[in-house]
């Protein structure tokens, strides 16, 4: 999500796998859902925030150890004003020469690359 040239970023618990990272909101694709329904569904478990979801503006495949994720980047628009740290450790609204300050999981910071250009 972008507002005033910000972006939201949210920092995984202590207790999560790669703790206290910080990632782009979303989550897992349950079976039969769309990429779109899962992020409504995720951001509103993890932040309690309703958003619509636009265009999909990024795909990163990442490969971990024992696994890949497979990052889908949309814009999307906030729907009202209320945000807070439900299943996230934080949440912080960063432009994207602030992004190099936070420590991001590997995923998320192929998937911040290549939205900035970056290769």
């Amino acid at each position: 999500m972008e507002r005033d040239g910000s972006y939201l970023i949210t920092q995984r618990r202590p207790s999560a796998v790669l703790p206290l990272l910080w990632e782009f909101p979303g989550g897992r694709v349950e079976p039969g859902e769309t990429d779109a329904h899962a992020l409504k569904r995720e951001v509103l478990h993890r932040l309690g925030a309703d958003i619509d979801c636009g265009k999909l503006i990024s795909f990163v495949s990442h490969p971990y150890e024992h696994y890949i994720v497979d990052l889908f980047l949309y814009e999307c628009r906030l729907l009202g004003a209320g945000i807070e740290p439900r299943a996230v450790h934080s949440y912080k609204w960063v432009t994207s020469a602030e992004f190099d300050q936070y420590p991001f999981t590997p995923a998320d910071e192929a998937s911040m690359n290549k939205l900035l250009g970056v290769t």
